[in-house]
């Protein structure tokens, strides 16, 4: 670094060209693959512009550290404000109700007979036509169609007692 800020280009190239490897493995260690390389490049743009701060009789490695770090922490910055952003654009959203629906329907069809809570599942929550919950089953058609309404009413006689019954 002395060499090169006496003016020797040559001995400037060759420092800029070793400190590369050393920046790209420190900072791999410490940002994602796609973060690390971007900001090799701004550690070694920010030592060419300030690299007349560099006093001869102090350390290097201190002082190119510092840098390396600064930009390091700054990146963090960036990382950390993208990902509050996606967050904001891309809501997490609560699956409580979710979770409390499926253990109530759950709750329900267990109240029904097997055959039915069986039929009503392939069809009305898995989307199966009625052939297809048949074949599934071993129930005939006709019987799923029955056991569906059957069960149906029955879930609903269920709701209804405990709306009326709270």
């Amino acid at each position: 670094m002395q060499a090169a800020q006496g003016g020797d280009a040559a001995a400037y190239r060759q420092l800029l060209t070793d400190l590369r490897p050393w920046l790209a493995r420190w900072l791999a260690r410490r940002l994602p693959p796609a973060d690390a390389e971007d900001v090799v490049q701004e550690v070694l743009v920010a030592i060419h512009a300030k690299r007349h701060t560099w006093a001869p009789d102090r350390p290097f490695g201190p002082w190119l550290v510092a840098i390396a770090r600064y930009k390091w922490i700054d990146r963090l910055r960036r990382i950390a404000t993208r990902a509050e952003s996606m967050l904001e654009e891309h809501p997490i959203g609560d699956h409580g109700d979710t979770v409390i629906a499926a253990q109530v329907l759950s709750e329900l069809l267990a109240r029904l007979k097997p055959a039915q809570a069986d039929v009503i599942r392939l069809v009305k929550l898995q989307g199966f036509s009625i052939e297809e919950a048949a074949r599934l089953s071993g129930q005939s058609e006709a019987l799923v169609k029955v056991n569906i309404h059957r069960g149906l009413a029955r879930l609903a006689a269920h709701v209804e007692g405990g709306r009326h019954g709270q």
